[in-house]
C-alpha cells in the first residue's frame, strides 16, 4: 500500500535510481551505492574515477592505491594511456575496483549506556559494553537495557537502541581511497545512522534485517526489525529499501514496512512533519528549562536530546502535552530533537537545534549546627539549603581547617540534610557543604567549626542467671565508662521505676518476687561531657 501523495515522487526517484544502478553481478543489492562507476569499453567491471593531484605520477598511484599484484603499467593500459609523462594534475583516471587495496577498519564503540555485550566473532567470547572499544568484522553487539552507538571508520555513526541485536558483517576501506564497505545485520531491535556521504564509485553501507535490506549513500534514517517486520524511517537523504532483490528508493519524510508474510508488499507511508517548536537559548546556564511547540494535532510527541559529540542518546521521553521541561543534564553540547508520533507510535520529522549546557555551581547556605556550636550525638544531623536547582551536593567534616583530610562525609545527593559517615570521636571538628552542578562546577561554603561532646555506647546485657529469688546480670563493657547506672521497673516503657542505681562493675545482682515481671537496662556513665543511651531493656521473671 502507498501512501497518498507519495505516488508522484517515488515513479520519478525510481527511475532515476534505475539509470544510475547497473546491473552488477558483484553488488545486487546497493543498488543506490553505484553511481559514478565507469566502465572501459567492452569490461563491466565496477570501477572509481580518481582526479591526479598536482605532482603525482601513476606510478604514486599504483603505490599508494592498488594491491600489491597490480602495476603503474597495467593501469596505464587500462587507461589507454601511451605516455604516463603526459599527465597532469586534475586529470582523471579509472581504476577496477577489484584492483584497489581493501583492509578491514575497526569500528568504535564510542558510548555505552545500561546493560548490553558484546560478542567477539573470532572466539564467541562476550565482553560489557564499555566505552573505546574496537568492534571487527564478525563482532556482534547485543543490548539488552542499555545504548550503544557506534562510529565507522569513515565517520558514519550508528546508534543501537535498546534490546537490539546488530552483527558487524564487513567493515572494510578501500586503502586511502576514502570508500568504505558495510554491511550490517539486525537481528531484532532497532538502530538510528547518520551515514557520511559515499564516494562516487564502490562505496556501500547496507543493513539487512531478516525480511528486508537498506542501502544507503548518505542519510538519517532508522531501521526496526521485530517479528519478521521491517520498519523503515527516513529523515534525510535517501534509501533504497524492501525485500532483498526488490528495494525501491525511500525519499527522505517517508517510512516504509515489509511484512515477510507479505514479502511483495511495501507498505510507504508520509511521516508527520517537524513540530513547529520555540527556539531555546544557545547556551543554558540554569535547569530545568520549559521546551514548547505548538499544537499540530499529534496524538502525541517525543522529545530526544543526544549527545552533540558522539551522537549517544541521553534522554528520550513521550507527552501528550505540547511543552516538556529538560532538566538533570551535565555540561556540554546536545542535540535536542522533537517529533510528532503517528497513532501508531511513529516518529515524524524532528525540529532540531543544538544547545550548551554550562551551569555553575553555587555555594550552599549552611543551617545547623550553628557556628562554634556543641553538640552531644556523635552521629549529629548537619542541614543546609542549595542555592540553585539541578545541583547535588554532600557533606564533609574534618579535623583540619584546610580539609586536607576528612574524617567523614557523606554520599553526593540533592538532599539538604545528611548524617556524617561514621560516628564522630570526642573533640572540634570543621564542616562544610560542597556542591555540584552539571558534572564538573564545583563550589564550597567556608568551614564551620562545631565541638562534638559525643556520646558513650549503649550498654549492651548479654547474660541473665536465675538462683532461687534473686537474679545476676551481667553486661558488655563501655571503654569510656566510669559507672553504668541501672533501671529496673515493672512495665517495658520504664515509666514505673522500682530501682535506680549506680554500678562500677558490669555485673549486677538482684532480689525479685516471684510471680512478678520486671525490666531492667543500662547506660554507660562518663566523667568527662560524653552523653549516654539507654541499652535495650531485657525482660526479667521468676516463678
Amino acid at each position: 500500500m502507498i501512501a497518498a501523495g507519495i505516488n508522484r515522487v517515488l515513479p520519478t526517484l525510481l527511475a532515476v535510481f534505475l539509470v544510475c544502478t547497473g546491473a552488477r553481478a558483484e553488488l545486487p543489492v546497493t543498488t543506490g551505492s553505484h553511481a559514478g562507476y565507469a566502465a572501459p569499453m567492452g569490461d563491466d567491471r565496477p570501477e572509481w574515477r580518481y582526479s591526479l593531484q598536482a605532482g603525482e605520477s601513476l606510478s604514486q598511484v599504483a603505490s599508494d592505491l592498488l594491491s600489491p599484484q597490480y602495476t603503474s603499467q597495467q593501469l596505464a593500459q587500462y587507461n589507454r594511456i601511451g605516455n604516463p609523462a603526459l599527465l597532469k594534475g586534475g586529470d582523471r583516471i579509472r581504476i577496477p575496483l577489484l584492483w584497489l587495496k581493501r583492509q578491514p577498519e575497526p569500528a568504535t564503540l564510542v558510548a555505552a549506556s545500561g546493560q548490553g555485550y558484546i560478542r567477539l566473532g573470532g572466539n564467541g567470547q562476550t565482553l560489557p559494553l564499555e566505552a573505546s572499544a574496537l568492534l571487527r568484522a564478525g563482532d556482534e553487539v547485543v543490548t539488552q537495557s542499555g545504548n550503544a552507538t557506534l562510529r565507522l571508520a569513515d565517520g558514519s555513526t550508528v546508534r543501537v537502541h535498546p534490546n537490539s541485536h546488530l552483527i558487524l558483517n564487513r567493515l572494510t576501506q578501500y586503502g586511502r581511497s576514502g570508500m568504505v564497505d558495510t554491511r550490517l545485520r539486525l537481528e531484532r531491535g532497532q538502530v538510528s545512522t547518520e551515514v557520511e556521504p559515499l564516494v562516487e564509485g564502490g562505496a556501500r553501507f547496507e543493513i539487512e534485517t531478516p525480511s528486508a535490506v537498506s542501502a544507503v549513500r548518505g542519510t538519517r534514517f532508522s531501521l526496526e526489525s521485530t517479528s519478521g517486520v521491517s520498519r523503515l524511517r527516513v529523515t534525510e537523504g535517501t534509501v533504497a529499501f524492501g525485500p532483498i532483490g526488490r528495494s525501491q528508493p525511500i525519499p527522505a519524510g517517508y517510512s516504509a514496512t515489509v511484512d515477510a508474510r507479505t514479502p511483495r508488499l511495501l507498505d510507504i507511508r508520509r511521516l508527520p512533519p517537524a513540530p513547529q517548536t520555540q527556539p531555546l537559548p544557545d547556551q543554558l546556564t540554569r535547569l530545568p528549562v520549559t521546551l514548547a511547540w505548538a499544537d499540530d494535532g499529534a496524538p502525541a510527541h517525543q522529545l530526544e536530546v543526544f549527545d552533540a559529540e558522539t551522537g549517544h542518546p541521553v534522554l528520550s521521553r513521550r507527552t501528550q502535552d505540547t511543552s516538556m521541561d529538560l532538566g538533570q543534564l551535565d555540561n556540554g553540547r546536545y542535540r535536542v530533537q522533537v517529533s510528532a508520533l503517528t497513532g501508531s507510535g511513529v516518529p515524524g520529522l524532528a525540529s532540531e537545534q543544538e544547545i550548551d549546557v554550562a551551569l555553575q555551581a553555587m555555594a550552599a547556605e549552611l543551617v545547623s549546627p550553628a557556628p562554634g556550636a556543641t553538640v552531644d550525638d556523635d552521629m549529629p544531623e548537619f542541614r543546609w539549603e542549595l542555592r540553585s536547582s539541578n545541583e547535588v551536593a554532600r557533606l564533609e567534616v574534618s579535623e583540619r581547617e584546610d580539609f586536607g583530610t576528612l574524617v567523614a562525609s557523606s554520599e553526593w545527593a540533592e538532599d539538604t540534610s545528611a548524617l556524617p559517615s561514621r560516628p564522630l570521636s570526642p573533640g572540634q571538628y570543621y564542616w562544610r557543604v560542597v556542591t555540584e552542578a552539571g558534572g564538573n562546577s564545583v563550589a564550597s561554603t567556608e568551614p564551620r567549626a562545631v565541638v562534638v561532646n559525643g556520646t558513650l555506647p549503649p550498654a549492651r546485657i548479654i547474660n541473665i542467671n536465675y538462683i532461687d529469688s534473686q537474679v545476676r546480670i551481667f553486661w558488655q563493657r563501655v571503654d569510656t565508662a566510669n559507672n553504668y547506672l541501672l533501671q529496673l521497673a515493672e512495665d517495658p516503657s520504664f515509666r514505673n521505676i522500682v530501682k535506680e542505681a549506680t554500678v562500677g562493675d558490669t555485673t549486677a545482682a538482684l532480689r525479685l518476687i516471684p510471680g512478678r515481671r520486671y525490666f531492667v537496662r543500662l547506660k554507660a556513665l562518663s566523667e568527662g561531657p560524653l552523653a549516654s543511651r539507654w541499652g535495650p531493656g531485657r525482660e526479667l521473671f521468676i516463678e
